[in-house]
């Protein structure tokens, strides 16, 4: 009698056994999990913030090595398709001529200070605009704007800008919010575009460098009513620019924060 309990007993305690190391398996099987999908959810955080940090389009992040184009997506506007100007300029001689006026004449460009102000509405691309300079000071634009920063696509006009690209319209928006916006032709030899962005990163706050070959000028800057225009580059125009950024970046009906 007592060996059939004893046997008994010994099934019982194997049961038990079995249920527990069953039990233990099961444990360690949910914690592999656990620790499995926390390393998972950690790394998809992970690449979230990569993304968010490091930015892919226009309106934020910057273009990692890139620090030369010093492109700020702070400044709320947008650099979707735009290629990032990643060289690195050649600094400017001292300035010698701190007069914009004498400075312009130097250099053999048109300056225009106040011109009448064209029109100041948000438009899309589809509706018609013509404008009165060449590059434009003000008028009708884009409700979107291009971030500081330097660029070496050129800039698109209206007629040849699909709609979902910046085009001039954008850059007009930039001149309301009070941005200077240096243009060239890309025609313009390698060492006097290394020149003018000498010019821009010499003080780039505010300002956005790009090329434009709808315009019949080898340099351009422009304001918000205010506009220099060279049908060549020399030397003398980088004076210009200079002394056209001092007096006019940051005056515009909407300006936005600049850190100058």
């Amino acid at each position: 009698m007592s060996s059939r309990k004893e046997e008994r007993d010994r099934l019982r305690a194997e049961r038990l056994s079995a249920q527990t190391a069953a039990g233990s398996t099961e444990r360690r099987r949910l914690i592999l999990g656990y620790i499995v999908a926390g390393v998972l959810t950690l790394a998809v955080v992970a690449g979230l913030v990569a993304v968010i940090a490091g930015g892919d389009d226009g309106g934020g992040g910057n273009f990692e090595g890139c620090d030369e184009a010093q492109i700020e997506p702070a400044s709320g506007g947008n650099f979707n398709g735009l290629e990032p100007d990643c060289r690195e300029g050649t600094p400017p001689p001292e300035l010698e001529q701190g007069d914009l006026a004498l400075a312009a004449k130097a250099a053999g460009c048109t300056l225009r200070e106040n011109l009448e102000e064209e029109g100041a509405n948000h438009v899309p691309n589809s509706t018609d605009v013509e404008y009165e300079t060449n590059p434009p000071a003000s008028g009708d634009h884009n409700p979107t704007w291009v971030a500081d920063g330097a660029y070496l696509t050129p800039m698109r006009t209206d007629a040849k800008a699909a709609a979902n690209e910046l085009n001039i319209r954008n850059f007009v928006h930039s001149l309301e919010h009070g941005r200077v916006v240096i243009q060239y032709s890309s025609d313009l030899p390698e060492a006097d575009q290394l020149a003018l962005k000498g010019v821009f990163d010499e003080d780039p706050n505010g300002m956005i460098l790009t090329p434009n070959d709808a315009m019949p000028h080898e340099v351009a800057i422009s304001a918000w009513t205010q506009l220099l225009t060279c049908p060549s580059y020399s030397p003398e125009v980088l004076d210009a620019i200079r002394d056209f950024r001092e007096i006019h970046r940051g005056r515009a009906p909407e300006n936005l924060p600049i850190n100058v």
